[in-house]
C-alpha cells in the first residue's frame, strides 16, 4: 500500500471518532505548548469541525495535490493572521499523531506513522509556502 493510501485509510478508520480525535488533538496541542491556546478564540465545536473538515480535504487530496493547493495557500494565509509561527507546526504534528493513536486506541504501525509524518511535512511545507505570499489581486 502506498504512503498516501496508508494515510487515507487511517483517516477513514478514525472518521467515526472525528470529533473526539479533534478534541484529543487540541488537548494534546495545549499540553505540549499552553501558549497556543491564546491563538484560539472560536467556538470549540466549530473549531473541531473546521479542523476535521480541513484535515479530510487535505488528506483526500494528497494523491492530487494540485487540486488542494488553493486551499492550502489560503490556510497558510489564515494561519499567519492567527499568529501561527513556523515552530508551531512541529508541535501540531506531534499532537496530530498522538490524537490519531489515542482515537484508534493503538499505536500506528511504523510504516503508517512514517507515512503520516511524510504527508504532514509535505502539507505543512506547502502551507508555510503560502504563509508569506501576497494575496492575489481580484
Amino acid at each position: 500500500m502506498s504512503h498516501i493510501a496508508l494515510v487515507q485509510q487511517t483517516l477513514i478508520e478514525v472518521s467515526p471518532q472525528a470529533d473526539a480525535m479533534a478534541q484529543a488533538f487540541y488537548q494534546r496541542l495545549f499540553e505540549l505548548d499552553p501558549s497556543l491556546q491564546s491563538l484560539f478564540t472560536h467556538d470549540w465545536t466549530g473549531q473541531r469541525r473546521k479542523f476535521t473538515d480541513t484535515l479530510t480535504t487535505l488528506v483526500q487530496g494528497l494523491d492530487r495535490l494540485h487540486t488542494v493547493l488553493p486551499e492550502i495557500h489560503q490556510l497558510g494565509l489564515r494561519h499567519v493572521q492567527y499568529g501561527v509561527k513556523p515552530e508551531h507546526y512541529a508541535t501540531a504534528g506531534m499532537a496530530l499523531l498522538w490524537a490519531l493513536e489515542h482515537s484508534l486506541g493503538h499505536p500506528l504501525p511504523e510504516e503508517t506513522r512514517s507515512a503520516w509524518i511524510e504527508a504532514y511535512q509535505l502539507l505543512t511545507t506547502a502551507i508555510q509556502a503560502g504563509d508569506f505570499s501576497p494575496a492575489s489581486p481580484e
